[in-house]
């Protein structure tokens, strides 16, 4: 395929012969990408299914970030949602709306990023689907399994502990760096780009008993609203136990805001966020916070006034 080749070019079909070649298939694919649904085998436990959406211009840039990080975000955000009920994702298809004269090379490159997120988890792409659209927009369904009963947001009790695994923080701090139109701490820009979920925290959260669980991808605060909520119960976060990298306080030393407010109100690093009985919380996770009787989030013991997280309307 001549690199200047555009999706117009290739076409449809030519564009699927292309991808699938980069997508191997697991032991749990019976049949894969090309006839009218794939066929898998679970063996056991119990399925777990998301969904998600990316739109250029609004979840992604291409001045921001080349295609295969997009590939990766697309795959990490849809396997995180598979990590956060305490399993392991092990197939997905995708949707690609694009432009006409879409470059055949990006959507490639997209796919490679993907499959080399996948392979983080052994996930296979069994399948999708291809149209025309004015903009780049990506469509993901994963498709996962628990092998012990799945870890809800509703299971929070008075008395657990909160709980963080994962970067909390580095992904809003790259997007502030972005946003002005700098490339450094280029740390942070990379975490921005292609976000680094703790695949293997899940399932073990579970295993060790977790009673709520859910995948920071809004912002921390509003997040562990979801849990509280869920769950009738007030979470009270603690931001002396908060890890506060060194690249977060030279972005906000360079921007005027508070190191903090990066952890507590930013999204997309994919961290997981649980509760535990006390002295249950595994290997890997930092308590953070405490469950008590009561509604809503507060930080220290006080009502928070900064952005806790992205509203999607």
């Amino acid at each position: 395929m001549p690199p200047e080749a555009t999706l117009g070019d290739v076409g449809e079909f030519g564009l699927i012969a292309e991808l699938a070649q980069l997508f191997p298939q697991g032991e749990q694919v019976l049949v894969g990408p090309g006839d009218d649904a794939a066929v898998l085998r679970v063996r056991q436990g119990h399925v777990v299914v998301s969904t998600d959406l990316l739109i250029e211009g609004q979840h992604f840039r291409n001045d921001w970030a080349e295609a295969a990080d997009v590939g990766h975000r697309a795959a990490a955000q849809n396997l995180s949602d598979i990590n956060a009920m305490g399993g392991r994702a092990h197939s997905l298809t995708i949707g690609l709306g694009a432009p006409t004269d879409l470059p055949a090379r990006w959507a490639l490159d997209f796919a490679a990023g993907f499959a080399a997120e996948c392979d983080l988890v052994g996930a296979s792409v069994v399948g999708g689907d291809l149209t025309r659209c004015d903009q780049v927009v990506i469509a993901v369904t994963v498709i996962g399994a628990c092998t012990q009963s799945p870890v809800l947001r509703s299971g929070a009790r008075p008395g657990d502990v909160l709980a963080l695994v994962g970067r909390q923080g580095w992904s809003a701090g790259g997007l502030a760096v972005l946003s002005r139109g700098f490339r450094s701490p280029r740390v942070l820009v990379d975490a921005y780009r292609r976000p680094s979920p703790p695949y293997d925290a899940g399932p073990a959260a579970a295993e060790a008993g977790a009673t709520s669980m859910i995948d920071v991808s809004d912002g921390l605060l509003a997040d562990a609203a979801h849990l509280a909520a869920d769950s009738g119960v007030a979470i009270d976060v603690r931001t002396e136990a908060l890890d506060v990298p060194e690249p977060l306080h030279a972005v906000a030393a360079a921007t005027g805001a508070d190191p903090v407010s990066f952890v507590l109100g930013g999204g997309e690093d994919h961290s997981l966020l649980a509760t535990f009985p006390d002295g249950a919380v595994p290997d890997g996770w930092s308590v953070i916070g405490a469950v008590s009787a009561g509604e809503g989030v507060t930080v220290d013991g006080a009502a928070y006034d900064g952005e806790t997280g992205w509203t999607h309307f």
